[in-house]
């Protein structure tokens, strides 16, 4: 199932605290989380999927990003950048995704998101 890339993905309508996904994205995120977040069961990661996202979108290959973005659509992706932690995207991916989902100018992009000690 596609989905506009510039509207909120019904499929996912809240990426974060507990999200209704349908077991179409549900499938696909366990699939590209036993890629990408190795380190844990794809059904751990999947109760996170903000996570899987970013990582997929930070390094993901062409065809798991399509897959990604035809799936999600491009409005859960800038949630994603939107609530970024520090250490999710590298400096490249960071920047690409800014220009690519329409977030910022040419050479307005902002910091990546960094750690803070209190």
């Amino acid at each position: 199932m596609t989905t506009d890339n510039n509207a909120l993905c019904p499929e996912l309508l809240v990426y974060k605290d507990d999200a209704i996904m349908s077991q179409h994205t549900q499938d696909l995120l366990k699939s590209l989380a036993q890629k990408y977040i190795w380190w844990k069961t794809p059904e751990e990661a999947v109760s996170m999927p903000g996570r899987v996202i970013a990582q997929v979108m930070n390094i993901g290959d062409y065809a798991d990003v399509q897959l990604l973005v035809s799936t999600v659509g491009d409005e859960a992706l800038r949630e994603v950048i939107r609530d970024a932690e520090p250490g999710q995207f590298n400096e490249r991916s960071w920047t690409y995704w800014h220009y690519r989902l329409g977030l910022s100018d040419i050479d307005q992009v902002p910091a990546l998101p960094t750690r803070r000690v209190a």
